[in-house]
């Protein structure tokens, strides 16, 4: 069997380590926690978490993950480039909130995230992404479970 999946998580600005270590333990798959540093980080006491501190920069963690994803791994992230980049590496890709990222939607998502930028510069819409439900975290870790299950089959199967 090819090496084991691991949750690469871009970890700064993530809601769910705990959804996703709790679903890592389960399965016996280790995680890695990136983040650049910008705000305190303390991952759980348990063997197969680890955090890995990239230099500051906004795009360090982001570029850390993308180099270091392998076919199996699953990308967690709500970083519409960076998911784009762990597809193009071969690896899954998921969001805090649940919804998997692919190569038949990571384009339109790219193009969406680009006109809301323009919207908020030019002052036609306001902020960012609505806050975390319940129902988010469960969508989250329904597709966490389905997308480590299919990054499983895929290790056994030799795609690493």
């Amino acid at each position: 069997m090819d090496p084991l999946p691991r949750f690469l998580v871009d970890a700064d600005a993530c809601p769910v380590r705990e959804e996703v270590v709790r679903v890592a333990g389960r399965l016996g798959l280790p995680v890695v926690l990136v983040t650049n540093g910008s705000r305190p980080i303390r991952p759980p006491a348990v063997p197969f978490v680890r955090l890995v501190v990239v230099s500051e920069g906004a795009d360090k963690a982001d570029d850390w993950i993308a180099e270091e994803a392998r076919p199996v791994d699953v990308c967690l992230t709500a970083d519409i480039p960076l998911a784009s980049r762990c597809l193009e590496k071969g690896a899954f890709a998921l969001s805090f909130k649940g919804k998997p990222w692919t190569s038949d939607n990571i384009g339109s998502a790219l193009a969406g995230r680009e006109l809301s930028r323009h919207l908020r510069e030019v002052g036609a819409i306001a902020g960012g992404p609505a806050p975390m439900t319940a129902a988010d975290r469960s969508r989250f870790l329904s597709a966490l479970d389905t997308m480590a299950q299919a990054a499983l089959r895929k290790a056994r199967d030799g795609a690493a």
